[in-house]
């Protein structure tokens, strides 16, 4: 009889042993989330230590561009950092040599959400080819910033009330750009004109919403040359 109520009040014990551990695992899970709620907090911005895909894409598109050299390995070092200060620099951003909100934008990626950026999802491979040839047959001379900055007057046309609502639309709307009026349109677009016509499509612009571009040494509509100047990149005058 002694050896039942012992083993009673043992299982007793145990199962109050039990749930103080219980109870003790439910407060203390709230503060397990703050590294995770810090470390969400952190991703939004990269920087020298960061590592990870959206480093990679970072480094990808630098290299694409001229800026970086050093190898796509998806760790954030000082080569990086360098190659960030540059392209920051030659786009008049603050040149920290961190990609945050704004040179995220500038880079056409989408906030360090998967790095590669899906803001084109909405065009077919036809906008993207068309926007190419455009590209091409306008400022094939240019750097690449400036081909990207091209397509972005393109895109922003297509987003402003004041334009056809499509690529097509807005690129063959009457006497809206030279290249159609003479027939460059309808070159064959390099590798570059493609990648750039991309990366305005995934939200790179470097015109910062601008409407209108011209060169002022062989424009001839006086009208062009009243709009608000935004940048100048290479021969080109961006305007709104």
């Amino acid at each position: 009889m002694k050896k039942s109520v012992r083993a009673g009040m043992l299982a007793l014990a145990l199962v109050a042993l039990l749930s103080v551990g219980a109870a003790f695992t439910v407060q203390a899970a709230p503060a397990e989330e703050a590294p995770a709620v810090q470390l969400a907090a952190e991703c939004a911005v990269l920087k020298q230590g960061s590592t990870g895909a959206d480093v990679k894409t970072v480094q990808q598109k630098l290299k694409r561009w001229g800026y970086y050299s050093g190898n796509v390995d998806g760790i954030y070092g000082g080569r990086t950092k360098k190659a960030v200060e540059w392209f920051q620099r030659k786009n008049g951003l603050t040149v920290d040599g961190i990609v945050g909100t704004q040179t995220f934008k500038a880079l056409g990626m989408s906030g360090g959400s998967s790095g590669s950026g899906s803001s084109s999802s909405g065009y077919t491979n036809a906008d993207t080819y068309l926007l190419a040839r455009c590209i091409y047959a306008e400022a094939r001379g240019e750097s690449y910033t400036g081909q990207v900055a091209v397509g972005a007057v393109v895109l922003n046309r297509v987003e402003s009330p004041d334009f056809p609502n499509t690529i097509s639309g807005v690129i063959y709307q009457r006497h809206a750009f030279t290249a159609v009026s003479d027939g460059q349109i309808n070159l064959t677009p390099d590798q570059t004109a493609i990648n750039a016509a991309k990366d305005a499509m995934n939200g790179w612009d470097p015109t910062y919403g601008c409407l209108y571009y011209y060169n002022p040494v062989t424009a001839t509509s006086a009208w062009i040359f009243s709009r608000e100047t935004v940048v100048t990149i290479g021969k080109h005058v961006f305007a709104i």
